[in-house]
């Protein structure tokens, strides 16, 4: 667990949310893609909204569990709120910011970066009241990321520890975000999955001639669990392959902190390291926005254009498949589908899933 507390700005409280040291406490909105109770337990759960490079002078609209958000910036750092004016309901992303403070757009009305309504223009000698403020949530930049939670308890994160990303040794990268029509337990469990690399990512690294998976390990931990695959399988592009020393044997360690992030770690030639996170943002139950920041000790200098394009061709195989996956919620019960010894992790992150109290 990594204490926020220290990254954020203490706030006033916002009158019509519950609140945690002056941070609105979100409830489950009026039109919401999850179960009951589902939204609840995912709503207490950190995840990015936005690229820290993507907020500029323009307050950006995101969406998160259904919620719409506001994110902007101003001298005081990185903000995120409701994208709601509690005047009459209008997107503060359709405001600018001056200052410190957002405007909304319809009528003038400024807000500080703690929700306070400093301003209604139609009545400058009047203070705002307490039902004018903007609810406004914790906003933590890390690895490039800007992350926020509906309903935080406490002002303690679950973002997954990345210490690489602020090493000297690795070289840190920031793949742009993929938008994606599908339950993000079914992307993250696309990405620990090991079977399918022959069949979906053969015209990128695998070979289908080379599909069977040595049985490997894995273990509980306190974060989640953790799967260890060793194989021959190259995790070069097939353009780099002749790179490879011959009779190499490839590990890959999968780190899954649910409800929707892991961390790969693949060891190279030559002592090389690459960590990819995959963060899997639940806009909606069937909606996602994926955030990939990776790091790597070997060509620290090398093309990022080239990171860029292989990461995006393995992206768009597997979009193609989750998005056509049905049921389009990720079944969490063993009697649901089928499974073979190789979905040893699959099996293990709806396990993970189903502990953290969620239905589908």
């Amino acid at each position: 667990m990594n204490a926020a507390t220290s990254l954020l700005e203490p706030q006033a409280s916002p009158p019509a949310e519950a609140k945690v040291d002056g941070w609105a406490r979100l409830t489950r909105p009026r039109e919401c893609s999850y179960p009951e109770g589902d939204w609840e337990i995912l709503a207490k759960h950190w995840f990015p909204v936005a690229r820290a490079q993507d907020i500029r002078e323009k307050p950006i609209a995101a969406k998160l569990l259904d919620v719409k958000l506001v994110v902007y910036r101003t001298a005081k750092g990185i903000h995120v709120a409701r994208n709601l004016c509690p005047h009459r309901g209008v997107p503060l992303s359709m405001g600018w910011v001056e200052g410190s403070e957002i405007v909304c757009p319809y009528h003038g009305l400024r807000f500080a970066t703690d929700g306070r309504c400093t301003r209604i223009p139609a009545q400058p000698n009047v203070m705002p009241s307490e039902r004018f403020r903007a609810a406004m949530l914790p906003a933590v930049e890390r690895y490039g990321l800007v992350w926020t939670c509906l309903d935080a308890e406490t002002l303690d994160t679950d973002i997954p520890d990345f210490p690489e990303w602020a090493d000297k040794e690795f070289q840190p990268i920031l793949c742009p975000p993929v938008s994606m029509q599908a339950a993000p337990g079914r992307q993250v469990e696309g990405f620990i999955d090991v079977a399918h690399f022959a069949w979906i990512h053969h015209d990128a690294f695998a070979d289908r001639e080379n599909s069977i998976v040595p049985l490997y390990q894995t273990k509980t931990t306190e974060y989640g669990f953790q799967s260890t695959y060793i194989s021959n399988v190259s995790n070069f592009p097939k353009s780099l392959q002749h790179l490879e020393p011959e009779g190499f044997v490839w590990r890959r360690t999968f780190d899954v902190y649910p409800p929707f992030a892991a961390i790969l770690t693949v060891n190279f030639p030559d002592d090389g390291v690459l960590r990819i996170m995959n963060i899997a943002a639940p806009v909606s139950a069937r909606e996602t926005t994926l955030y990939v920041p990776l790091v790597r000790n070997f060509d620290r200098t090398g093309s990022l254009e080239d990171v860029y394009a292989f990461n995006a061709q393995i992206f768009a195989e597997d979009q193609a498949i989750v998005e056509a996956q049905s049921p389009e919620d990720l079944p969490l019960h063993m009697e649901d589908e089928a499974h073979f010894a190789a979905d040893r992790s699959s099996v293990a992150y709806r396990k993970a899933l189903r502990e953290l109290g969620l239905k589908q």
